[in-house]
């Protein structure tokens, strides 16, 4: 289904961040889809969104009365557009793959680290340094916290993962073994 979702707001984002490369507007585009996802994430707003029987014309009065003032014309022209084609539910999508898109057009990689336990800034901050100097760009992380992977930690950068977790080694054993 994620798979799916990616494959409907790609050509939204990619769409938005031409315009806003084009414009010079990266940063205020990125914070206006963020806010949007925000918006179409709470659960109230994504049952009206959801319910079939609220039509289009409402919709998108909804987003862009709770936008006032913070959406620009284009922003609220986008809403509109998500709203006709029934795609507000892939703006968190949307949002996360600007996201991408801004940051290797910035010389960075957003990188998603995923451990057992909480990672201290410290490590962090050494495993970002580690990333840069195998990736050769600057790295932005986002962390988590899984218990279910036990120990140790997965990242993500792109299309790269990298599974260093006990639950993921166990899952290799079980593999090799047959089990």
């Amino acid at each position: 289904m994620s798979q799916d979702l990616t494959t409907i707001a790609r050509p939204y984002a990619e769409a938005v961040f031409a315009r806003a490369r084009e414009t010079g507007k990266l940063d205020e585009w990125a914070g206006t889809l963020a806010f949007l996802a925000a918006v179409v994430a709470d659960e109230a707003v994504a049952d009206i969104i959801a319910n079939p029987a609220v039509d289009h014309d409402r919709k998108a009065g909804l987003l862009l009365d709770i936008g006032e003032g913070k959406l620009s014309d284009e922003a609220q022209n986008l809403v509109r557009l998500l709203v006709e084609n029934d795609r507000l539910r892939v703006l968190p999508e949307i949002a996360s793959l600007f996201q991408q898109m801004k940051s290797e057009h910035d010389g960075a990689i957003d990188v998603e680290v995923v451990s057992a336990y909480a990672l201290d800034p410290e490590l962090e901050k050494e495993l970002a340094g580690s990333l840069k100097q195998k990736l050769g760009r600057d790295v932005h992380i986002s962390s988590s916290e899984d218990p279910a992977l036990i120990g140790g930690v997965k990242i993500r950068a792109g299309d790269m993962v990298i599974d260093g977790s006990v639950a993921g080694a166990l899952s290799q054993l079980a593999n090799e073994l047959g089990i």
